[in-house]
């Protein structure tokens, strides 16, 4: 094992990290990190060490398991107070539930025509001539809007839920108690008052089975917030990442835009390896060794810190054929974008639907859509340690051709078949 690798390898990566990853992963598959800087830490970085990782039950990821010195620090943090996210066994059992009956494939399919409508509306209102950031007029919005309409919030609330979203999907050990407090509170009284006025006036909504299930002694107050903050951020922030990762990636390699152009049937397939090559997150979430362990020949003692490396192993030569070549028609496609195991993503199905229709609609209807900028000047954003995404995603539109008439889209054939640790998970 290399010498401790530093914070900075953890919280900004830079735009091109795999070659150095690559490098480090051929050495030892897990090295020692400072981070938090002062903790014992190991980074995971082989695609067959992430996923044992992922189904080591003495890998926790409660923050009662923290360092002691972390407890308090992590306890401040709506967003680890406890959700399905941040629990384990029974407890995340219990906190999953009921979110998961929500994103089941076969509901999740019925919002294909409201979704439709979103990307079209949001590619109406592009403009034809000039530059605009297609994170900020597109891939933002879009997931968005989905997931307030799916939860049942105000949708013109969005932008307080995603300057929210920014500040309380901090990593609590690398930002500000200060700021992360101020969003906390504005955050538990927006949705205090909403939950008072919903439990008023159930609805057919994932927020009303929220408070149904905070009535019925599912949740408590603070882990109901909790799970909302934990969908509001999943549901758009990682969603947006892809698809501005995605755009650039499609956009700066003229072959891959091609073959998509030509059989826009290939769109399922470019989702999976735009996950694999340049995922929404680099990281998998907290966790913490509950008693000394063995992995990828290292011995890890209680109370370390493990960070698993997602994109890492999405560049694993031993999983991945030529990891470093973008192939939109790559299978098979074996990536960990959505986690592995127990804490598989639950909402899954509902990113790739997104994914799919957003990319068929620009390929479709922008014919002609570009950069506007080289490829290396596009700035990729270090506002989590979680999170993979960029700064902003500046184009040019260039020709819009008119929306398919309602009922005009059929879903791309060769979509992927959900695996059976997926089928397990939803």
């Amino acid at each position: 094992m290399s010498d401790v690798l530093p914070p900075r390898f953890f919280t900004d990566p830079g735009p091109s990290p795999h070659a150095a990853t690559a490098e480090l992963r051929a050495a030892c598959p897990v090295h020692r990190i400072d981070y938090p800087p002062g903790a014992e830490a190991f980074a995971v970085l082989g695609h067959r060490e992430v996923v044992a990782a992922f189904g080591d039950p003495r890998l926790s990821k409660q923050a009662e398991n923290l360092p002691e010195r972390y407890r308090d620090r992590a306890a401040k943090s709506l967003l680890m107070v406890r959700n399905l996210g941040f629990a384990d066994p029974p407890e995340h059992t219990r906190l999953r539930r009921p979110i998961s009956r929500a994103f089941l494939p076969a509901r999740i399919a019925g919002l294909r025509p409201r979704i439709q409508e979103i990307v079209d509306d949001l590619v109406d209102d592009l403009p034809e001539s000039g530059r605009t950031d297609l994170l900020d007029a597109f891939a933002l919005p879009l997931p968005l809007t989905v997931i307030c309409e799916y939860l049942g919030v105000p949708v013109e609330d969005r932008p307080l839920f995603q300057q929210w979203g920014y500040v309380l999907s901090q990593d609590p050990f690398q930002h500000a108690e200060a700021e992360l407090k101020a969003a906390t509170d504005a955050f538990t009284d927006y949705f205090g008052h909403l939950v008072a006025e919903r439990r008023k006036d159930l609805r057919d909504d994932l927020l009303s089975d929220l408070v149904r299930g905070r009535d019925e002694g599912v949740f408590s107050d603070r882990e109901l917030y909790s799970t909302i903050l934990l969908l509001l951020i999943a549901g758009h922030k990682t969603v947006a990442n892809m698809l501005g990762n995605g755009t650039a990636l499609l956009l700066s390699r003229p072959d891959q835009l091609a073959v998509l152009r030509a059989a826009p049937e290939l769109v399922p397939s470019a989702v999976e390896e735009i996950l694999r090559y340049e995922g929404s997150a680099s990281w998998a979430s907290l966790r913490i060794a509950a008693s000394d362990l063995r992995l990828g020949g290292v011995d890890i003692p209680e109370g370390s810190f493990v960070h698993l490396s997602l994109a890492a192993a999405g560049h694993d030569p031993e999983v991945h054929e030529d990891p470093e070549r973008f192939d939109v028609t790559r299978s098979p496609n074996h990536h960990l974008a959505f986690g592995h195991g127990p804490h598989f993503c639950v909402g899954a199905p509902l990113g790739r639907l997104q994914g799919e229709i957003a990319f068929t609609t620009l390929l479709r209807r922008l014919p002609q859509l570009e950069l506007a900028v080289a490829p290396e000047e596009i700035a990729w954003l270090a506002d989590s340690s979680l999170s993979r995404g960029l700064e902003a995603l500046p184009v040019l539109v260039g020709k819009r051709l008119p929306r398919q008439p309602a009922g005009g889209t059929a879903p791309p054939a060769g979509c992927p078949r959900q695996g059976p640790e997926e089928a397990g998970q939803r």
